[in-house]
C-alpha cells in the first residue's frame, strides 16, 4: 500500500478520534471569550519562544519566564481554558506517540534528540 494513502488514512483517523473531538470542542469553548483568546495566544507565543531559546542553548529571559508563569496561573483557574489545555496535551501526546512509531521505522532515536 502507498505510504501517502496510509498517511491520509491516519489523518482521517486522527480527525475522527475521541481525543480530537474533545480537543476541538474544548478549544472552541476556550477561545469563545476574547480575554481567554488573548491570554492563550500570549501564553502559546511565550511558550514557543522559550522552547526555541532552550533548543538553541540560549538563556531564558527571566521576564519571559515570569510572564509565562503568571499567565499560566491565570489560565489554570479558568475551567474552560484548563480543560482545553489538558485536552490539547492528551491529543499532542497521542501525536507524539505516533511520531515515535514512525521515527522508529526511519531509525531516528527521539530520546537521544531530547537529551541533547
Amino acid at each position: 500500500m502507498n505510504p501517502y494513502d496510509q498517511a491520509h488514512a491516519l489523518a482521517r483517523s486522527l480527525r475522527e478520534s475521541a481525543e480530537y473531538a474533545e480537543y476541538s470542542r474544548l478549544k472552541e469553548a476556550a477561545y469563545a471569550d476574547d480575554t481567554n483568546r488573548a491570554l492563550l495566544d500570549e501564553y502559546k507565543r511565550l511558550q514557543f519562544r522559550l522552547q526555541a531559546k532552550m533548543a538553541s542553548g540560549e538563556s531564558l529571559p527571566p521576564d519571559d519566564m515570569q510572564r509565562l508563569q503568571q499567565i499560566g496561573t491565570l489560565l489554570q483557574f479558568n475551567p474552560d481554558v484548563s480543560n482545553y489545555l489538558m485536552a490539547e496535551f492528551r491529543f499532542q501526546r497521542m501525536l507524539t506517540d505516533i511520531f515515535k512509531i514512525l521515527a522508529e521505522v526511519a531509525g531516528v532515536d527521539l530520546d537521544m534528540l531530547a537529551q541533547g
